[in-house]
């Protein structure tokens, strides 16, 4: 299993290192970045979306057809679409999650970037975000580029992870940990 995990990584990071030279080249770095945040957004929210670029059953016409359809729907730059278009054609949607995370790390590192991923119980105003960033650069000693997601299970608080570190300041978690501590008590 770890050869076939390595070997889907290995298709992501050559893809998004095509699409990154590609970007530098067309000075188009950051609205490549824009659209895929926007597209690893829509994956995450759509279960169908998801279906379609892991199917094995779907052509890589129907695939292509499909994809490029949503690019213009989402308004998304030519260069995202062309390379979309490219990546169902040599049937690879199934890297697409990867080949975002690779590019999106490729561009925090040439920005000397650290990159965080917070997962929130609810959505951030522009103020807990503006905070949220100076803590992290404060923790952090550099600059980092927040990740942020949304996920009501959490029920309040928050998780971060940065690198190998993680904060899990979620309420589902601390109600976990006080129901163990509990138990322990009977």
């Amino acid at each position: 299993m770890a050869s076939n995990s390595s070997g889907v990584s290995g298709i992501a990071e050559r893809y998004a290192a095509a699409l990154f030279e590609l970007a530098d080249e067309q000075k188009a770095l950051d609205e490549v970045a824009d659209d895929l945040k926007r597209l690893r957004e829509m994956l995450r929210e759509s279960a169908e979306l998801r279906r379609l670029v892991r199917s094995p059953v779907l052509s890589r016409e129907d695939q292509g057809k499909a994809m490029g359809a949503l690019a213009q729907a989402a308004g998304l730059g030519r260069l995202t679409q062309n390379f979309l278009g490219l990546v169902a054609k040599n049937r690879r949607l199934f890297a697409l999650s990867g080949m975002i995370e690779a590019y999106l790390a490729q561009l925090a590192e040439r920005r000397g970037e650290v990159t965080a991923e917070v997962v929130a119980a609810q959505p951030l105003d522009e103020r807990q975000r503006a905070r949220l960033d100076e803590q992290l650069r404060a923790a952090v000693g550099a600059k980092v580029a927040v990740d942020v997601r949304v996920d009501p299970s959490l029920l309040g608080g928050m998780i971060v992870k940065v690198g190998s570190r993680m904060v899990d300041a979620s309420l589902k978690s601390k109600l976990h940990r006080l129901q163990i501590a509990m138990k322990g008590v009977s």
